[in-house]
């Protein structure tokens, strides 16, 4: 029944791996060289777009990936070698995350007119046009036509110079309400073309329309299929209808909770900030509604545990503890979890570090304070503190009190884990606050959109896109744009060149 349900361990014994291999260090990344060698350093991809802000990968994202200087960190590649040689020259190694910062912009400001791969175009263009510097096989590409070439195309049955209204239509309608056009739909539509205003509103009809469809919020539909990588179903621990070996949750609330918040008029942050639990009530049309409070209890094998004012949307579902969280005292999984899914942030890859001072400090003594795990740990521990309150498999609720469980197996400082942590820098009291802090940000913004920029478009915004990507993404922020509304977002996203253009 579930389009990308993935076969997970069945059996006590392979549940066993799992939630031992979950007590470890999630994202130990080996950046550490010996002593003397130069490493990779966290603030390197922060700083970077600072320096360069209209760079494409820094109009995506926050921060970019390690690979634009390193091959595997720390490694360098062509790129990073220059950038190296001239940065602080002559100052002892290694640097304070201080001085590197302060000396990065003049190194990079020194290598902007060379040429690291030898291609003929110069490392600045490289970094602004979207190719690898450090690549020759890679080179700014433009996708623009000549004068000519518009003119013809513009008076071709499709314009593929430019945006297209029809090519458009016919896309929504493909893409949303999952069927082709008919010709005579497609012919009317047509003899809208010499109005701007009247094509557009039939567009927006149309998109309005299909918006409601089971292909789109139906079991299986468009949207359910776009929170797969977010809520990673597992057919062997799911509960309720069409129940595993091992029921544990039921991720199908999961899918719902995600379908209401990207549809109607309401508040996407809600993915994070959301105390609702919602039921699908209709799939004829597609229909939701929150179940009440009072209701809550006949749910409990399947629905939610944590009281609601400890609630944050979709990552503290029984679901996301279960599969996540599961025995672990530390969470860390969670935490490096939630920071993928809804940020677009991958610790493993050195993606958001932003170092807390005197972290890690290892409560649970699985060695992550080790020179080549506390690089990444730093960051992951204290964003990963406001989730050690939070109960995963069976209980699956809010327990202030829940460290105390761990002391035989994790040792007695385990109790000492703070509640409270840090998340893009910013000191967080606990995970409602880490939640909002979260949903507020720029690289929530930039995921969100990134998904169903993703989904519509086919593809991942690439260089020429860099333009509408950031107005979408800013957009969406914007209280006089989509105030986080995404199907705002979305009567403006098939309005653009990428999804226009044959």
């Amino acid at each position: 029944m579930t389009a990308g349900r993935v076969r997970g361990p069945s059996g006590p014994k392979a549940w066993a791996a799992v939630i031992a291999a979950a007590g470890l260090s999630v994202v130990a990344a080996g950046l550490a060289g010996p002593r003397g060698v130069a490493v990779a350093r966290p603030p390197a991809s922060m700083e970077f777009c600072k320096i360069y802000p209209t760079a494409h990968v820094c109009a995506a994202s926050p921060v970019i990936n390690c690979t634009t200087c390193h091959t595997v960190p720390p490694a360098r590649n062509l790129f990073g070698e220059q950038v190296s040689a001239n940065l602080a020259p002559g100052v002892a190694r290694p640097l304070s995350d201080a001085d590197y910062s302060a000396a990065l912009p003049a190194a990079l400001k020194a290598v902007e007119a060379l040429d690291a791969d030898g291609d003929g175009v110069s490392n600045l263009a490289e970094l602004i046009g979207g190719s690898q510097p450090e690549l020759a096989s890679s080179r700014p590409t433009s996708a623009r036509c000549t004068p000519g070439q518009a003119r013809t195309a513009a008076g071709g049955r499709w314009n593929t110079c430019g945006y297209d209204p029809a090519h458009a239509y016919r896309k929504v309608t493909l893409d949303v309400c999952g069927r082709s056009p008919t010709r005579a739909e497609t012919e009317a539509f047509r003899q809208l073309l010499p109005s701007e205003s009247a094509w557009r509103g039939a567009l927006a009809d149309r998109l309005d329309q299909c918006l409601r469809t089971p292909y789109w919020l139906g079991v299986n539909g468009v949207l359910w299929n776009l929170a797969n990588a977010k809520i990673n179903p597992v057919d062997s621990i799911k509960a309720g209808p069409r129940a595993g070996s091992i029921p544990l949750a039921d991720y199908e609330w999961d899918y719902n909770l995600f379908a209401w918040l990207n549809t109607g008029d309401r508040d996407v942050r809600g993915l994070l900030t959301g105390q609702d639990f919602v039921k699908r009530t209709s799939d004829s049309p597609p229909t939701f509604e929150p179940v009440p409070e009072d209701g809550m209890r006949a749910l409990r094998q399947a629905g939610q545990t944590v009281p609601r004012d400890k609630r944050a949307g979709m990552i503290t579902t029984r679901w996301f503890t279960t599969v996540n969280t599961m025995f672990t005292p530390i969470p860390r999984t969670t935490a490096a979890a939630a920071y993928r899914q809804y940020l677009g942030l991958d610790l493993a890859r050195m993606q958001g570090l932003h170092p807390a001072v005197s972290e890690p400090a290892d409560y649970d003594s699985k060695g992550v304070a080790a020179p080549a795990c506390a690089v990444c740990h730093s960051t992951l521990d204290p964003l990963t503190y406001p989730f050690t309150r939070y109960d995963g498999i069976i209980r699956n609720n809010y327990n202030p009190n829940r460290l105390k469980n761990f002391v035989r197996t994790d040792g007695a400082r385990v109790v000492e884990a703070p509640e409270a942590g840090e998340i893009f820098g910013q000191k967080v009291a606990n995970l409602l606050e880490w939640s909002q802090v979260a949903a507020n940000s720029d690289a929530f913004a930039q995921k969100v959109v990134w998904d169903y920029w993703k989904l519509m478009v086919g593809r991942e915004p690439g260089p020429a896109d860099q333009t509408e990507f950031t107005l979408m993404w800013k957009g969406l922020k914007a209280p006089d744009k989509f105030n986080y509304r995404t199907e705002r977002m979305l009567h403006a996203l098939v309005l653009t060149e990428a999804y226009g253009r044959p």
